[in-house]
Parts: C-alpha cells; structure tokens; sequence
C-alpha cells in the first residue's frame, strides 16, 4: 500500500508542477484518472483488511448533521450550545473519542447532530481513525465544516480530505450517463456544449478499463466531474463553513481570516455569537418544508408538521405515512401555496408540495 501511496504522491507532485491550459487538458485528465484508480485500490485493499470497531451510531430525527474539524476546534463547546448534551469539553486535544449525539430543536424540525472526533492531515488514508470518522461524515444529511480562528490553514485539509474521502460538498451530481456495449468503441454524445475534447473524455474511461460504451452528457462536466461520474461512487453533501473563537483574534484579523476563507457564518459558542443564525442556516441549508397532516372533517395539528424537503411530492407524504399509501391512494385535499384555491383535490402523487401545506389524504 505505501508503493501506491508514493505512486499517487509521485502523480499528484506532477500535475502541481505542470500548468493546466488547453494544451495540457489531455494529461491532466489521464494522470487525473490513474490516481483515482489507484485510490480505488488502496481502498479495495483497505476493505480487505478491515478497518476496526467502527463508531456505532443510530440515527434519528428529521436530518443527521456532522461537526467536522481539527482537534480542540470546538465542537463539543458547539454540540452543547446548539442541543442539551453534554459532550465533554477540555482544553486539550483529542478530547471527543467516540461520537457524541444530541438532538437541536428548531422550526418544529427535530435535527440530529454529532460530534465526532477531531480528523488530522490523511484522515481519509486512515490516520487517527479517519476512515471510521469520515464513514459518519459520509452518510450525514448536512456537514458543519468548523475552522479555528486561529488556524485558518486548516480549511484547505479539511477540503482535500474530503475530496480524497469521495466526499462533494455543494455540489449536483454530473447529469452523464454511460452505457456498456459489447463493441463499437466509445461514441460521446451531448446535450449541452463540450468543456472536454471528446479524446481526453475517451482516453479518461479506457483507464478505467471502458474500451466500448455510450456516453450521453446533459450537463457540463470538467475533468473531475467527469472522473467522479465515471467512478459513479461519491457522496454529493451540502455543507455549512463555519469559523469558530473569533472572538479571540482582533477586528483587523478577524477581518483578514474572513476574506480569505469566505465562511457561511462566523461564531463564538462562548460569547454565544451568532448561534441563533447558525441555527437558522442548518434548517435552511437542509431544504425542509413543513406539511402538515389532516384526517376528514377534522382540524389539521398545526403544533407537529411532517418535515419533508423541498421538492417533495404527495407520493413522497404517502410513503412516509405508511408504505401501502401510494398503492391505495384515491387523492388528495390541498390547502397552502401549493394549491390553486383551499382544498383543492388533486390525483396526481407527483404533484410537488410547499412550506406550510396543509395535506388530507383520501386511501381506498
């Protein structure tokens, strides 16, 4: 495993030396894709192996959100602001050794969120229990990336472990389709204008061992989207950049760390700082709508909403009700935006719902 480390090393080194134009496009793609396939096979050989006892951890609530960040970034500090735990708090590294959970309230939205243990610098290769630490990262609804005043270099390794993680913050998934065939070579077919040449895209898949496919693109993809839509594997997460003890740098520094990282929001758990605003930006960032349910000639309970996100539809309520609703389902009573007037009927399971809709539903 180390001769690959040094392999992808020796191939990251490279492409940081060379410049990206036009001209290069080509061999960025390629050496670009050699080195996912060779962290596809450090973790193939790493699965084989087994990790250890990872962290248990049930989820519960309407959304699951992650504290990510270096040791003694304050996590814990956070987590227990934001929720009655009582995560334990030091002045020392390392102090979170498991996965600590609490549950913040908010909107009528009941919001899961974990303080896990502190990552370092390789965490996604396996250092300091990484790979354990980045598993939970990888299936929370929401990341809370948190950044020390004091140590701003900080956010760029947390971007690159998670990149390095298969982890995409903030991002759509690549709109490529790629079909197999038996024969006939590579055909590139497009829907929207190229940011690729066709031979860099063709020479990208036949790394990965695609010598005979068809490839539709619908969206614009560059090298690493492209790559990504090729490996098919990746976890697309919104995140939340968060800068934590500004209140112990001056205004000037304050000012000059904010400008360089651009963070979502700036925070002091102590000094409670914009906590009620990052409270806000959570229940935001995570696209809930409250529905709220209504049995025939009854009053809806306005104080207990389902808590669906947006683009949801009448199909998606049904399911979560319960999993014979959308095979009985006759229709539905409407009242809120979604509805052209109150009490609407509507057959149609994917018509989408919005914030504040009132929902009766009618089974055979």
């Amino acid at each position: 495993m180390a001769d690959v480390s040094g392999k992808i090393k020796e191939l990251e080194d490279q492409l940081r030396d060379a410049q990206y134009n036009k001209a290069t496009e080509h061999h960025f793609g390629v050496v670009k894709a050699q080195i996912a396939k060779l962290r596809e096979k450090i973790e193939k050989q790493a699965s084989k192996k087994g990790t250890g006892a990872g962290f248990g951890v049930k989820k519960s609530g309407d959304a699951t959100v992650v504290l990510l960040g270096f040791p003694s970034v304050g996590k814990s500090t956070l987590l227990n602001v934001l929720t009655a735990a009582k995560s334990k708090v030091a002045a020392y590294e390392f102090t979170t050794l498991t996965v600590i959970p609490g549950v913040m309230k908010y909107n009528q939205a009941k919001i899961q969120i974990l303080d896990i243990p502190g990552i370092l610098e390789g965490a996604s290769a396996g250092r300091g229990r990484g790979k354990e630490v980045l598993s939970i990262v990888r299936g929370a609804d929401l990341i809370l990336i948190l950044i020390d005043a004091m140590h701003p270099e900080h956010h760029r390794a947390i971007l690159k472990e998670l990149t390095d993680a298969g982890v995409r913050i903030n991002q759509t998934p690549p709109d490529v389709r790629i079909t197999k065939k038996a024969r006939g070579g590579i055909g590139i077919g497009s829907t929207v204008p190229l940011l690729l040449d066709k031979k860099t895209m063709a020479d990208i898949l036949r790394e990965f061992r695609l010598s005979n496919a068809d490839v539709l693109i619908r969206s614009r993809v560059d090298i690493d989207s492209f790559i990504d839509a090729v490996e098919g594997n990746k976890r697309y997460t919104p995140a939340l950049t968060v800068i934590t003890k500004i209140d112990m740098l001056g205004p000037e520094k304050q000012k000059e760390i904010i400008e360089k990282i651009k963070p979502d929001l700036v925070v002091s758990a102590e000094q409670n700082t914009n906590i009620d605003e990052l409270r806000d930006n959570i229940f935001t960032k995570l696209n809930f709508i409250r529905i709220y349910l209504k049995e025939v000639n009854e009053k809806p309970d306005l104080d207990v909403p389902m808590i669906m996100q947006k683009g949801n539809k009448i199909r998606d309520v049904c399911t979560k009700i319960h999993k014979d609703f959308v095979k009985k389902f006759r229709f539905a009573r409407v009242w809120g935006k979604s509805a052209k007037f109150p009490g609407q009927a509507m057959r149609n399971l994917d018509k989408h719902l919005e914030d504040g809709d009132i929902v009766e539903i009618h089974i055979s």
